[in-house]
C-alpha cells in the first residue's frame, strides 16, 4: 500500500510498511529531529483506536483528547468559573516581547496603575478586576500595575509565548488560584472576551489593546468583529480602547481608512467600534465620559505629569 505523507514540521518522512510507520521530523528551526513511531490499523476508520503517539523526549500526543469537544468545553467551563470566582473586568491584550527596558512597558505599567489608582477616587470608575493572557511583556506590564493598586488580577496563559516562561505552564510569581493555563487557544479567548461582557449598569469593563504582534492583532480583531456582529455576548457596550503609544498602529490605522476607500468597510465604522488614544491621560478621561462619571482637569494633568516622570531615564 502506497501514499502521500505530508508533514509540516520537518523536511524528511520515511515510511515503512502499512501496518507500522517510523516518521522522522526535521524541524526548520530547532535543528533536532523528532520519530515518531505508531501501529496503524487496518481499517482507516479505527483511527480513534490509535491511543498515543510516542515522540522523543518523552512527549506524548493524545489525538481523541486533542479532537475531542469535550476537552474543549471543559477547558472553557473552567475559565467561566474562574471568572465567576474573580470577577469581570478590565482585558488587557498585548506584546508578550515587549520587556522592561522598553518604554511602552513602563506606559503600560503606569496605565494599569493609574486607571485603577484614579478609578478609586472618581467613584470606583474600574474598580474590578485585571485580565491579561498571563504572559511575559506588556501583559506583565498590566499586571504589576493592578498588583501595585492592590486589585485582584486573573489571568489565561497559554503554554507558548512568544517571549519567555515558554517551557513552564507555571506563571512565575501569580498564585495558582488566579490564572489558568489554557490548552486551547479557543478557551483562551472565551475567557479573555467572558471576562469583559457586562451584564448589568454596574458592571465597569473594558478592553486595552496594547502594543502587539500577530497574537495581539488576532485577538483585537477577534473582538472587533464579534462587537461590530453583536455577537459578543454582553448586554451592554463595551468600551475597547486601542493605545497608540508613539503612533504604534499608525499603519494599520491607514490600513483601515483605504479598506473604506475600497468598499469592505463602510465609512466610519470602524471607528465606531473603538477608540484611539495616544496617551493613558486620554484613556482614563474616555473612560470616565463612558460610564458618565467626573475627570477634572486636575486629574488629567496628574495622570499626564506622572506619565511623563515615569518616562525619564
Amino acid at each position: 500500500m502506497g501514499f502521500a505523507l505530508l508533514g509540516s514540521l520537518g523536511s524528511f518522512v520515511s515510511v515503512r510498511d502499512s501496518h507500522h510507520w517510523n516518521v522522522r521530523f526535521q524541524s526548520f528551526t530547532l535543528k533536532e529531529r523528532f520519530v515518531v513511531g505508531f501501529n496503524l490499523a487496518k481499517n482507516f476508520r479505527a483511527y480513534k483506536k490509535f491511543g498515543r503517539v510516542s515522540l522523543c523526549k518523552s512527549e506524548f500526543v493524545d489525538f481523541e483528547e486533542r479532537t475531542s469537544p469535550n476537552e474543549v468545553r471543559k477547558e472553557i467551563e473552567q475559565c467561566y468559573e474562574l471568572i465567576h470566582r474573580l470577577g469581570r473586568g478590565v482585558v488587557y491584550l498585548g506584546s508578550s516581547r515587549m520587556g522592561p527596558g522598553h518604554p511602552h512597558y513602563s506606559q503600560t505599567l503606569e496605565l494599569a496603575r493609574e486607571a485603577i489608582f484614579t478609578a478609586w477616587q472618581i467613584a470606583n470608575l474600574l474598580d474590578c478586576t485585571t485580565w491579561t493572557g498571563a504572559g511575559p511583556g506588556l501583559m506583565d506590564a498590566a499586571i504589576k500595575g493592578a498588583q501595585e493598586a492592590g486589585k485582584a488580577v486573573g489571568g489565561f496563559k497559554i503554554g507558548k509565548e512568544a517571549g519567555e516562561w515558554t517551557t513552564s505552564k507555571f506563571h512565575p510569581y501569580l498564585p495558582s488560584e488566579t490564572y489558568l493555563t489554557c490548552r486551547f487557544f479557543s478557551a483562551r479567548k472565551h475567557g479573555l472576551v467572558d471576562a469583559a461582557v457586562r451584564s448589568s449598569s454596574s458592571d465597569k469593563t473594558a478592553v486595552v489593546a496594547l502594543p502587539g504582534g500577530v497574537g495581539t492583532l488576532d485577538e483585537m480583531f477577534e473582538i472587533l468583529a464579534l462587537i461590530q456582529l453583536e455577537r459578543i455576548g454582553s448586554e451592554l457596550p463595551v468600551p475597547f480602547i486601542v493605545m497608540n503609544y508613539d503612533s504604534f498602529y499608525a499603519k494599520l490605522l491607514d490600513f483601515l481608512d483605504d479598506c473604506e476607500d475600497w468598499g469592505t468597510v463602510s465609512k466610519g465604522e470602524v471607528s465606531s467600534l473603538w477608540k484611539i488614544c495616544n496617551t493613558n491621560s486620554d484613556a482614563l478621561a474616555y473612560l470616565a465620559e463612558f460610564y458618565d462619571l467626573p475627570f477634572s482637569d486636575e486629574q488629567k494633568h496628574g495622570t499626564e505629569a506622572r506619565s511623563a516622570r515615569k518616562q525619564v531615564p
